[in-house]
């Protein structure tokens, strides 16, 4: 099958038993699995101390691995980014080893993503997904296999039923196309993202990459609405949804809400952006800190098609 190879660019490994259970599992499935030697490295709360962590990750792209699977998210990929030597990480993906991750893993990928416009996938780490107890999700196991063998062309899901118009139909008339079976089809954008706290820290930085038309997914985990409502709000004063061709919520998790929020909640913002927008906004996208995640090209050349309730992200060309 496939060379997998697990590193920690990010917090360190607190759960070491689904950390074992993740690689017997991917091991059982066929694939050689390579353990980068600090992926167990403790330093405060990091997977090993800055330098460390960096090495990994040359490592990782060193390997010639054809995945190179995160052990974890959480949180020390930002304040490492002016050490990571992306040329060569490039280099690496061209030469077919694909970087898989998500969370934290989202400022390597748009920083991959600004310094040289290389391909990375948002997908599942090895202890949240591959070292649950129980059985993986079988969505997910199916997502990456197809990636693994090199067949994945696309994610689809079903819109909630609480959308509310503002669809597809006010893109730019050259930015889409009314196919003969009605599906309205938004063409040729960069599908980019990822964590939105992680996303909004970079703005601003040489880490953020320079996106116009292109499909922005977002997705969290234990923020209250008021705060992902602030993060959009900078993201939207500083002109970047407004650039995109749509705006694509994945899953926010672990909300916990308060009475005196009476009634505010994710739903509501949700709407107010889409009241601040003339782009679509879409809502329901099965990834973030949840079980059942697609995985996503992050810096691919896509199209989003939305048919009713129905919405399909195509990348059968990448």
């Amino acid at each position: 099958m496939a060379h997998i190879y697990i590193f920690s660019p990010s917090s360190a490994v607190r759960n070491k038993a689904a950390f074992r259970r993740g690689v017997k599992r991917l091991a059982a499935l066929g694939h050689e699995v390579e353990v980068d030697e600090a992926a167990l490295a403790v330093h405060m709360r990091f997977a090993g101390d800055d330098v460390t962590r960096i090495a990994a990750i040359h490592r990782a792209a060193a390997s010639g691995a054809d995945v190179a699977l995160t052990s974890r998210g959480g949180y020390g990929l930002t304040r490492i980014l002016p050490g990571i030597a992306y040329k060569k990480v490039a280099k690496a993906i061209e030469g077919g080893t694909q970087f898989v991750g998500l969370s934290d893993f989202t400022a390597f990928q748009l920083a991959l993503l600004a310094k040289t416009g290389a391909i990375s996938w948002a997908g599942p780490a090895l202890g949240e997904d591959f070292g649950v107890e129980g059985e993986p999700d079988d969505i997910m196991e199916a997502c990456f296999d197809d990636l693994v063998q090199d067949q994945g062309e696309g994610a689809g899901w079903r819109l909630p039923l609480e959308r509310v118009p503002n669809t597809p139909e006010i893109v730019a008339k050259k930015d889409r196309e009314t196919m003969g079976n009605g599906q309205l089809v938004m063409k040729n954008a960069v599908l980019w993202g990822g964590n939105l706290s992680v996303l909004v820290a970079l703005l601003g930085t040489p880490y953020w990459p320079e996106v116009k038309g292109g499909v922005l997914f977002i997705e969290d985990v234990n923020e209250h609405p008021f705060r992902i409502e602030r993060m959009l709000t900078q993201l939207l004063q500083a002109g970047v949804l407004a650039r995109q061709k749509a705006i694509v919520f994945g899953q926010f998790t672990g909300i916990r809400l308060a009475p005196h929020d009476k009634g505010y909640k994710l739903a509501t913002v949700v709407a107010w952006l889409r009241s601040q927008l003339k782009v679509p906004v879409l809502t329901g996208l099965p990834f973030g800190h949840v079980p059942t995640k697609v995985l996503l090209p992050v810096g691919g050349k896509v199209d989003l098609l939305v048919e009713g309730r129905d919405a399909l992200v195509v990348w059968g060309h990448l």
